[in-house]
């Protein structure tokens, strides 16, 4: 074999070699920040099912309401189909290995969050409940964050409820958010010399978001809280994910 034909065969063996490297070091981070955006819309897609739901939960004239975690399943499949394409009752075969395990978890823990609200969701003669959009995502993220490697976590800079108070690099990206114009494409880094992912999906006040944290400010709300002064597309908080690039 001529010597320039083996410095070929060499090059294209060592660019094979450098390409299929380049490729499994990239799969893993791209299958993370996938799953990462699948699993903020899933617990958004949680957030606006209940949302749409208010005023049955706060009906106080009604006891049995029948949202039950099967109806809330329900709506939510729906949902997250028509935002992703993605049937959570039969999850493509191509989707990455990660959020094949971790949709199903997050769902799961959705859902058990309703079942635990049920008694309150169907007491008669009380009309606000406190089963709000908000209430529903940190209970669904903590639930979801206690067992699996992957951290859910929703996030404020002044949040009402103290165990959603952001990190150093929360507040950061947070307060980046605040002084730029609305978009809700996830912030999305690699940290720690790239060894884990951080995503921070903005969430934004919507109109219903108003009744409890509009003007007046200061005044309290329904639920007991001072109302912030907030105006709709205000920045309300974010989704906030960690997952490492490396299961423990």
């Amino acid at each position: 074999m001529k010597p320039h034909t083996c410095l070929r065969i060499v090059l294209i063996l060592a660019s094979m070699l450098l390409w299929w490297n380049l490729s499994w070091a990239q799969t893993p981070r791209a299958e993370r920040e996938h799953t990462a955006q699948s699993l903020a819309t899933l617990l958004n897609v949680g957030r606006l099912v209940v949302e749409r739901n208010q005023p049955l939960i706060n009906d106080p004239q009604k006891g049995d309401k029948g949202f039950t975690p099967e109806a809330f399943e329900h709506q939510v499949v729906e949902e997250f189909l028509r935002q992703t394409a993605i049937d959570l009752n039969r999850l493509p075969s191509d989707l990455p290995a990660l959020e094949k395990i971790q949709l199903p978890l997050l769902l799961r823990a959705s859902k058990e969050v309703v079942a635990d609200a049920q008694f309150v969701i169907n007491q008669r003669g009380i009309g606000y409940k406190n089963f709000i959009p908000a209430t529903f995502g940190s209970q669904a993220a903590r639930k979801f964050s206690n067992r699996s490697h992957v951290k859910i976590k929703q996030t404020a800079l002044n949040p009402r409820n103290l165990k959603n108070l952001p990190d150093a690099y929360e507040e950061q990206i947070l307060n980046r958010l605040a002084a730029q114009p609305v978009s809700h494409a996830p912030v999305t880094e690699w940290i720690d010399d790239g060894k884990l992912l951080r995503t921070l999906t903005p969430i934004y006040y919507s109109q219903d978001c108003l009744v409890c944290h509009g003007d007046p400010k200061g005044m309290l709300d329904i639920s007991g809280y001072l109302r912030e002064g907030a105006r709709e597309g205000d920045l309300a908080g974010a989704i906030s994910i960690q997952i490492p690039l490396n299961n423990p």
